[in-house]
């Protein structure tokens, strides 16, 4: 009964934002990114260097990146304990000492101590363990969203505030910021063999200059070539997902692309693998595809992010291309998107072994998992006809029921994600540097949400193992939001990881558990997004309507 009323009430928040839609009152942050995207000007904010184009660069950068932690505190790594203020912690991270990256004054962390927290939760005895990454949220996304959320300039630096992750004090909490360069970029992979071509990095190397880049996440006399990967003088290599996830959970810096490979060629072994040798269910939730980057980087080896189907298979415990004999025990718990996306031939990326049909989970390889078939997991996927909420929750209660694993795959057939949440709770997106996803009315009802899919794996993992459990929730869709310069669905996406974080936090207070749990929310690395005018995300400003089909724009101000 109280899993029922659980689901109900994320049913209910869900069923209100859907209905929102019909709505007529103007979304004026929508009408300000469509126009910015028109006429690539916006005088209240830009992606890039240049603040007379709006959209100028859709990749990641080297800013520092923002740490929140709940139940535990960052004393160990920040400060006087900054691996940044230690010439020889700085060599043994990178290889060698990277250029203007000692800093005898640092008060920033690197990447890898997110590793080193889980750990210590490990070494402390914590029962519950929870790690939160919303990809490439960096400090100025976190704000834009939390000035929109209360409609006005919250913060300018330090911690801040206007979310749940920001404002929560129900427990010990702490956070800084760290470095999330990586150990180099231009690594060639042989994805059939398992083998790196060029073992021992590529060319372009990792470090944090604070000269160029600041000492802290707000600091607005940075060099925007440096944080770009461009200062020829000082070129540091700017993390990808794949990278970023391996430090976080293994604890090591290596090339991009590497899931859980150092930069030699080796296999290293992910935290999750610590945890579940000690008994705890393990588990990972996400709102892209059940493979990519982050959640493969949880559990899985492989040379490449791009081996999608093989790095699945070690997610769920089969032979896969890097465990040819012996495969890993796999996840308990994994939830994530990539249903419906579909490609005839992906061998260019995948190596010989790749099926065709859907890109991250290959229909032998899901009929071979499910209980109904002799496997481990009970399978709840995306139905025609079925609220994708109500057909999780009977899965994971059925799950639950059974001391069985969990597997969800849902998404949409013209992308691998969830439906995009924008920032106003509907789901409506408009332009970006791409082409704007529609979604039909079963798009939305058929898929659960992020926090729906955090319910679930809670559920499961919970009734899994008495040992307790550690579990990686991932808002992916804010990464690829920012990849799309498009503000409003960024918003959108950090509104719905947080909403996954409160789920965790009524979770963690109704089990009366926070001397037994520790949760860290982060971000794997940043983007450029530089917000001038904060009151176009409060509806103070003047913005245009978004045109009709051959009209020119109408001027409108806001309440």
């Amino acid at each position: 009964m109280r899993l029922t009323c659980f689901f109900l009430a994320l049913s209910l928040a869900s069923f209100m934002a859907i209905n929102a839609c019909g709505q007529s009152k103007p979304d004026r942050l929508r009408q300000s990114q469509h126009k910015a995207i028109e006429t690539d000007r916006a005088d209240w904010g830009h992606w890039g260097r240049n603040p007379g184009e709006y959209t100028q660069w859709t990749s990641h950068s080297n800013r520092l990146i923002p740490i929140y932690v709940f139940g535990t505190d960052l004393t160990d790594y920040k400060n006087e304990r900054s691996v940044y203020r230690n010439k020889g912690r700085i060599r043994k991270l990178y290889g060698k000492l990277p250029r203007q990256t000692h800093n005898p004054s640092a008060n920033y962390l690197d990447q890898t101590d997110v590793f080193r927290i889980q750990k210590k939760a490990l070494a402390d005895g914590k029962k519950y363990v929870f790690l939160i990454v919303f990809d490439g949220m960096d400090y100025e996304t976190t704000r834009a969203a939390a000035i929109y959320k209360q409609r006005r300039n919250v913060y300018q630096q330090g911690r801040g505030r206007g979310l749940s992750f920001l404002d929560y004090r129900g427990t010990q909490t702490d956070y800084g910021y760290f470095v999330s360069s990586a150990h180099s970029d231009g690594t060639k992979h042989d994805v059939d063999a398992q083998v790196l071509s060029n073992p021992g990095g590529g060319e372009k190397r990792g470090g944090y200059s604070s000269q160029l880049g600041g000492s802290t996440p707000w600091d607005r006399t940075v060099n925007s070539n440096y944080l770009l990967g461009k200062q020829k003088d000082v070129p540091h290599v700017v993390t990808d997902s794949a990278s970023s996830a391996t430090s976080m959970n293994a604890g090591i810096k290596t090339y991009n692309g590497a899931i859980n490979v150092d930069h030699e060629g080796n296999h290293v072994t992910p935290i999750a693998h610590e945890f579940q040798r000690r008994g705890y269910a393990i588990g990972a939730v996400t709102s892209v595809p059940i493979s990519h980057a982050t959640p493969a980087a949880t559990y899985a080896n492989n040379v490449t992010r791009n081996d999608y189907q093989d790095i699945t298979r070690d997610l769920l415990g089969l032979r896969s291309s890097s465990h040819r004999t012996e495969p890993l025990e796999g996840l308990d718990v994994l939830i994530g998107a990539g249903w419906g996306k579909v490609n005839k031939d992906n061998r260019d990326e995948q190596g010989q072994n790749y099926v065709p049909g859907n890109r991250y989970l290959a229909d032998a390889d899901l009929n071979s998992i499910d209980v109904k078939n002799g496997g481990k997991y009970v399978v709840a996927q995306r139905t025609s006809g079925r609220p994708g909420r109500w057909l999780l929750a009977d899965a994971a209660e059925t799950a639950a029921q059974n001391r069985q694993r969990l597997f969800g795959f849902f998404g949409f057939a013209s992308n691998p994600h969830l439906p995009y949440r924008t920032a106003d709770g509907n789901y409506d997106p408009t332009r970006g540097t791409a082409e704007i996803d529609e979604y039909t009315t079963a798009d939305i009802v058929e898929n659960p949400t992020l926090a729906e899919m955090t319910a679930a794996a809670l559920v499961a993992l919970d009734a899994r193992s008495e040992k307790g459990f550690w579990l990686m929730v991932e808002p992916g869709d804010v990464d690829w939001a920012n990849h799309n310069n498009n503000i409003d669905d960024s918003i959108g996406a950090v509104l719905s990881g947080e909403a996954a974080f409160d789920v965790v936090m009524r979770w963690v207070e109704a089990k009366d558990a926070w001397d037994d749990t520790v949760v860290i929310v982060t971000a794997d690395h940043g983007h450029y997004f530089e917000l001038l005018r904060p009151d176009v995300l409060t509806g103070k400003a003047e913005v245009a309507t978004e045109p009709a089909k051959g009209s020119d724009p109408v001027k409108t101000s806001s309440d």
